[in-house]
């Protein structure tokens, strides 16, 4: 028995091309009638393995014919390679398709494979693939594609249904489109063997990142009040008054978000200079300073404010301690929106600290008059170390009222710190500009377990999976629950997934709707 992967190549043209892409060269294996499968690989890794290479044969019978004996076969994961048929007017020879779909059996970790083979320099997209029993006219071409397919061959269905509940992949490196028929298929199937070739070593990745997985959730993840009620006044705003509708910066800290707003329009601006006069503005959930409320008075806007409820506790907070004559330190990063907006509520009493040694240069006017606030998505112990350096430095110093780093922020990066403790490594869901996010990837490193932040599934890079048998997933609290869901289909296609949540604590916050939007 062997788990090796096999991967299926209909014609000899197409399994020499996956075979020098595996070994960087050989001859291609001979037809199956009762020959046995050509070993590819060279020597072995975690990281490439080596794979069984399978000439099955042209078309759906030859097809059907061969999935019989492959499906008592001995094979760890099944990979079905060849050309195949754009049926996008926007795809293009050499195109690589990755199959969601193939027939009766679904890909799950299609969009994973989609960006390793990105990452690897090739054109690739996921999308469903159409078997057929013939080569495909122009008026086939445009049905199939109107039923939502991007590519279609003759042999992918009954193969990847010979995987028999193994872990499955498809991969067609399109030959012809419907700019490039059939007359072009030349040209257009050396580009197509020349992806093919380019994709076999990201194939061999994706069947050594395949394995046995346990998956922990992380208890609470995911949005937060704040969050919710940003996302929630632009939407309503949207329902309201229609497109388009401005928002300064973006609404919350999420790629995700933004981009679905955007398709339903919202527009994202910097300043308020990119906003006509007169019109809808949404302040963004991180708070804007009092200059930036200033000159949207002036020019006459319309202004609905998505701050959350505890920024606007900590401008408060900054006020006060200014107009009692204190220097305000602010723990925060230099150029967050968040940070931004504090500073701008008293900018000639409040001093921006980063590390312990900011503090050490802090000179304040009177050193029994400082007062410390915190941006409110800082790591918890970061946030202690710099405050630490503030109390040893100044005895009298005063803190907040109560604790700046807001409650989800907090609660998710308990959260991680228990799912990390059972972990080999932690997936972040969260995008690169999300203070919250890069906190949580940060928590876990100081616990030693290796984290990454992805946007989405085709951020997950393979390598990181070889080997690894628990995986720990959380995200920020501006990073949507579908993406969590996402990520686990996707993880489930590389083998069987066990699926259980560590829960620290439960979140019943909500905070109220500006009048603005509240009818």
């Amino acid at each position: 028995m062997t788990d090796q992967p096999l991967i299926c190549a209909p014609l000899r043209i197409e399994a020499r091309a996956v075979l020098r892409g595996v070994r960087g060269g050989g001859k291609p294996p001979r037809d199956q009638g009762g020959s046995r499968p050509a070993a590819a690989g060279g020597r072995a890794s975690r990281d490439r393995p080596p794979v069984q290479v399978l000439r099955t044969g042209y078309g759906s019978t030859r097809a059907a014919r061969q999935a019989e004996q492959i499906r008592h076969g001995s094979f760890g994961q099944l990979i079905v390679m060849g050309v195949g048929a754009g049926l996008s007017a926007d795809i293009s020879p050499g195109d690589l398709v990755v199959g969601t779909e193939a027939g009766a059996v679904t890909c799950p970790s299609a969009p994973i494979l989609v960006g390793e083979l990105r990452r690897a320099g090739l054109r690739a997209r996921a999308g469903r693939i159409a078997t057929v029993d013939h080569l495909i006219r122009r008026a086939e071409r445009a049905a199939l594609a109107a039923s939502g397919f991007l590519a279609a061959d003759m042999e992918s269905a009954p193969l990847a249904a010979a995987a028999g509940g193994r872990p499955v992949a498809v991969i067609r490196s399109v030959s012809d489109t419907p700019h490039h028929p059939l007359a072009g298929i030349v040209p257009g199937g050396l580009a197509a063997l020349a992806s093919l070739r380019a994709a076999a070593p990201v194939a061999q990745r994706w069947a050594a990142a395949c394995g046995t997985r346990r998956l922990l959730l992380a208890g609470p993840r995911s949005f937060c009040a704040g969050v919710e009620r940003a996302i929630e006044i632009v939407e309503r705003t949207l329902a309201r008054q229609g497109a388009p509708v401005y928002v300064r910066k973006q609404i919350v800290h999420n790629t995700r978000v933004v981009g679905d707003l955007e398709s339903r329009g919202a527009v994202f601006v910097d300043e308020l200079d990119q906003v006509p006069d007169g019109a809808t503005v949404v302040f963004s959930a991180h708070g804007v300073s009092p200059a930036v409320r200033a000159e949207a008075a002036r020019r006459h806007l319309a202004v609905i404010d998505a701050t959350c409820p505890l920024v606007s506790k900590v401008h408060a907070e900054a006020r006060r301690f200014a107009a009692d004559g204190y220097t305000v330190a602010l723990i925060g990063h230099a150029g967050h929106e968040e940070v931004e907006g504090t500073l701008g509520e008293a900018p000639e009493s409040t001093v921006l600290v980063q590390t312990a040694a900011d503090v050490a240069r802090l000179r304040p006017r009177d050193g029994d008059r400082v007062a410390y606030l915190m941006q409110t998505t800082l790591s918890v112990d970061e946030a202690a170390d710099v405050a630490g350096a503030l109390r040893e430095r100044f005895p009298a110093v005063r803190a907040p009222g109560s604790d700046d780093i807001c409650y989800a922020t907090t609660n998710r990066q308990a959260a991680v710190r228990a799912v990390a403790a059972e972990s080999d490594l932690v997936l972040v869901a969260g995008s690169a500009n999300s203070s919250n996010s890069v906190r949580l990837v940060e928590t876990c490193e100081r616990a030693g377990v290796p984290a990454y932040l992805i946007d989405g599934t085709a951020d997950i890079e393979l390598g990181w999976l070889a080997g690894v048998s628990v995986i720990g997933l959380t995200a920020g609290a501006s990073a949507p629950p579908a993406v969590v869901s996402e990520i686990i289909t996707a993880l489930s296609g590389l083998g069987p997934l066990s699926v259980s949540e560590r829960v620290t604590t439960t979140e019943s916050i909500r905070f109220g709707l500006p009048k603005e939007v509240r009818h």
